[in-house]
């Protein structure tokens, strides 16, 4: 029972999922004083409001509005957290793993393939033996009494 706990905290998509959670709540006040000390008086000066919140807004016939403005705020804080999480983050954990990573093993052979590779020696070996002058006469004898298969 532990054991497949283990392996589920352990596996590398749910750390991943785990930091990006964390590291986007910590990094929520960066983003949000970005947007308000950087972000909020450029479209102040675009649009001649404080703040995303207040820019873009359309009146509907009811008597509601659509806040565009608060909508790209929000889309906003999304790529900034989003950029932070990336370059901060996940480009160099991935680089880090590149490098620590081991060579690759190769596969091991099915048995199939080790079957062709057995036979292919046998042939090669059965081809020499064959090609090859019998060395004593011994051998020669013995080869000779082997019945024929």
């Amino acid at each position: 029972m532990f054991k497949g706990f283990k392996e589920f905290l352990l596996r590398g998509n749910v750390i991943d999922l785990a930091v990006a959670v964390v590291i986007g709540a910590a990094f929520n006040a960066v983003v949000e004083k970005v947007v308000a000390t950087l972000i909020n008086p450029l479209i102040g000066l675009a649009f001649k409001a404080d703040s995303l919140d207040d820019a873009l807004k359309v009146g509907l016939p009811n008597g509601d509005t659509l806040a565009i403005g608060a909508l790209i705020g929000a889309i906003i804080n999304f790529l900034i957290v989003a950029a932070v999480v990336y370059f901060v983050f996940v480009l160099p954990m991935n680089e880090l793993r590149k490098r620590t990573a081991k060579e690759e093993e190769p596969a091991e052979a099915t048995e199939q393939e080790l079957l062709s590779e057995i036979r292919d020696l046998l042939k090669a070996q059965n081809g020499a033996a064959l090609a090859a002058p019998a060395a004593t006469p011994a051998a020669s004898a013995a080869h000779a009494e082997k019945p024929q298969a």
